[in-house]
């Protein structure tokens, strides 16, 4: 059975297990530096402090994804806009799980009085494009090589879609 739960500090190699091989990898995240648990732990209280959410997908102990949303810029302006991250384990993909994931996020910005959600996807990243226009996200803008990896730049396509 498939848990979408709060993160919590002893779910940080599980989350780590996602994220790293995504950095390691591929130009999913434009980030070339692997996280540790130290900077993911303090990711976590960070979210928990601003009482934004940060979920885990928890299949029987093991974690298969992630979803968070944090602060688009700063300022008091910015402050009903976040930026969304989603990322599966490759097994999990496919299944539903990203929909679940993002269904838990959205219910929590509705509540937390967010109007719009954006998502920051590399141009190169085609399913990712795909999934966020089944959830109703819209294409809002185009950054052309916003992002260096492996050598090479790299476009950021921008999404957005009001709560």
């Amino acid at each position: 059975m498939t848990l979408i739960r709060t993160a919590r500090p002893e779910d940080a190699k599980g989350i780590l297990s996602v994220l790293n091989p995504i950095i390691a990898e591929t130009t999913i995240t434009f980030s070339p530096t692997q996280v540790t648990e130290a900077e993911l732990c303090a990711a976590l209280a960070d979210h928990q402090r601003r009482g934004d959410p940060y979920l885990v997908a928890d299949m029987d102990g093991v974690i298969a994804g992630y979803a968070k949303y944090g602060p688009f810029r700063a300022g008091d302006g910015y402050a009903r806009t976040a930026e969304l991250t989603i990322h599966l384990s490759p097994t999990a993909r496919g299944h539903g799980l990203g929909r679940r994931l993002f269904n838990a996020l959205h219910e929590h910005a509705g509540n937390a009085g967010i109007h719009s959600l954006i998502a920051g996807i590399s141009a190169e990243n085609a399913p990712a494009i795909a999934f966020h226009g089944r959830l109703g996200f819209a294409q809002v803008g185009l950054i052309p090589q916003a992002g260096y990896k492996f050598g090479r730049f790299i476009d950021l396509v921008l999404m957005q879609k009001f709560v």
